[in-house]
């Protein structure tokens, strides 16, 4: 196993603001109640993913150990604990999602992007992951790709859908290199 090392973790300016707020909300005794916010708000703050140090220092900062953090970290599938590509393509695959062609949503991705389950690929763009249940089960196959859900999805429009990021991303990528 790898273990993926990075520097001491601290909120920039901005983040600090928004963790004092969050802390803010709550009476000292139960500052622990922002745990959510906080995970979320270093996991952005660190680039999608959370490493060690920034739950270590989420962790201290709500009074809880290390352990802790990591459990709700490790149980919540909007945290990462390592590193995923641009784009997080979440392919549900309860009962219902599975029934009605998870399993050929897989594929298509492993067509499409060269990557299976639980993998990035080569050029960090794309993270496929499997994930339980997106709570739109009467719309089954769901995936979630970063933040929007698509459901009744078909091999196909996943297929278009991964054309497309993948072109808008290399369009950025392009303008950055012009810059």
């Amino acid at each position: 196993m790898t273990v993926l090392q990075s520097p001491p973790f601290c909120f920039d300016a901005e983040n600090q603001q928004k963790a004092e707020t969050y802390l803010a909300q709550y009476p000292p005794a139960h500052k622990q109640s922002a745990l959510v916010p906080l995970l979320d708000l270093a996991q952005n703050q660190c680039g999608g993913w959370l490493p060690q140090p920034a739950l270590e220092a989420v962790a201290a900062l709500v009074g809880i150990p290390f352990l802790k953090a990591l459990e709700v970290a490790s149980f919540y599938s909007m945290f990462h604990l390592k590193p995923v590509g641009s784009y997080h393509v979440q392919v549900c695959s309860t009962t219902p999602c599975w029934l009605s062609g998870s399993d050929d949503l897989y594929k298509a991705c492993k067509d499409q992007l060269g990557i299976c389950k639980g993998e990035t690929t080569a050029d960090k763009k794309f993270t496929l992951s499997e994930i339980e249940c997106l709570g739109a089960c009467v719309n089954a196959p769901v995936v979630q790709i970063n933040e929007v859900f698509y459901e009744n999805m078909t091999p196909y429009r996943l297929i278009e859908i991964l054309k497309k990021l993948a072109a808008e991303n290399s369009k950025k990528d392009s303008e950055r290199q012009r810059v």
